[in-house]
């Protein structure tokens, strides 16, 4: 079990959520696996899904226009010629090195790998910023990305430094990339109503359904920018970007004020839950939003592994390696089976 375990580390170092893996390599744990691995919503938004007929032809501009107008009022942004509906942040976190004219790339870390790996891949010298360093000053045409609040350790930055930053930036022709994957757990300190203004020209912002809502199969996602350079995404992704399914339930959820607020209290509570469960096991928590939480032990390898035994998957991190993240358990089970998990003390 340790060798393997090891393994799984090592795969599960770069992105939670791939099941498979845990389940190809530990096929005799505990069923059903607990899927602690990502940071989404356990408790999915009932959407609707789309009928047999509009799944039987393309869905029309008119539905997509009409998704993006909801989405612009959920994100406080006045105008929606500046929101374009993408399959999911990962669809357009790709196409940004191709869609921006910058010279150089930089991260503000530690963070997901996708925005490293996408400003590689696209053969654009990217860099990986420490906090500390944010607020040095970037070269010519450089796109900075800041997730915000961050993942796996939930670190916010204020709407004021993010608006420095961008200011710096774009006087050196750069461009601000803020990624609010997790942007609706505290909406107040979204910047997308300043991305793309006159305030903020060169200030993109990437928002996520999937992650609050709890139902990412679906994939749908949405880039704020500046008019000239959403009608260039528009462009890029073509007549279709987003499928019937997705129209429908982000018109219905974006519309859905009521259940948006008593899912934010749900999660609060659940996650000060989570934090007694960890405290109690002897580790320390070090940082995180509502959807998960980022926790501190000197033996997270060994406790890795003591909960892949007990058919709990986890994230662990190559860059340190006392780390581990965990999501929220959904079924009153789930709770029972980590509360179980963790009184084995590694």
């Amino acid at each position: 079990m340790n060798d393997g375990a090891d393994v799984a580390a090592g795969r599960f170092a770069h992105h939670g959520g791939r099941l498979c893996v845990a389940r190809t390599l530990f096929p005799n744990v505990p069923q059903p696996w607990v899927d602690l691995s990502t940071g989404i919503n356990p408790s999915s938004y009932p959407a609707p899904r789309a009928s047999a007929r509009e799944r039987n032809r393309l869905p029309e501009p008119t539905e997509l226009a009409r998704l993006e107008q909801v989405a612009a009022a959920a994100f406080n942004v006045d105008d929606p010629v500046r929101v374009v509906a993408t399959g999911g942040t990962e669809n357009a976190l790709r196409l940004l090195p191709y869609l921006l004219p910058v010279c150089e790339a930089l991260v503000a870390g530690p963070t997901y790998g996708s925005h490293s790996d996408a400003w590689t891949r696209a053969g654009i010298q990217t860099t990986l910023l420490a906090d500390s360093q944010l607020a040095l000053q970037a070269g010519a045409r450089a796109a900075m990305t800041v997730v915000n609040p961050n993942n796996p350790d939930g670190r916010l930055i204020e709407r004021q430094q993010l608006q420095s930053l961008h200011d710096s930036l774009h006087e050196h022709g750069g461009v601000l990339i803020v990624d609010e994957a997790f942007g609706d757990l505290e909406p107040q300190h979204s910047v997308a109503d300043l991305a793309g203004t006159e305030r903020a020209p060169s200030m993109v912002v990437l928002r996520s359904f999937g992650k609050f809502y709890g139902l990412a199969g679906v994939r749908l996602g949405f880039v704020i920018a500046a008019p000239t350079i959403a009608a260039r995404l528009r462009h890029m992704l073509g007549d279709w970007p987003v499928s019937a399914d997705a129209l429908r339930a982000g018109l219905a959820a974006y519309t859905d004020r009521a259940w948006a607020e008593k899912i934010r209290q749900r999660l609060g509570r659940a996650a000060q839950r989570l934090d007694r469960l960890l405290i109690g096991s002897g580790m320390t928590i070090v940082g995180g939003t509502s959807l998960y939480r980022l926790a501190r032990t000197a033996n997270a390898r060994a406790r890795f592994t003591q909960l892949i035994s007990h058919g709990i998957l986890v994230r662990p991190f190559d860059y340190d390696s006392t780390l581990l993240r965990f999501g929220l358990p959904l079924a009153t089970n789930d709770w029972r089976r980590l509360a179980n998990a963790l009184k084995v003390q590694a």
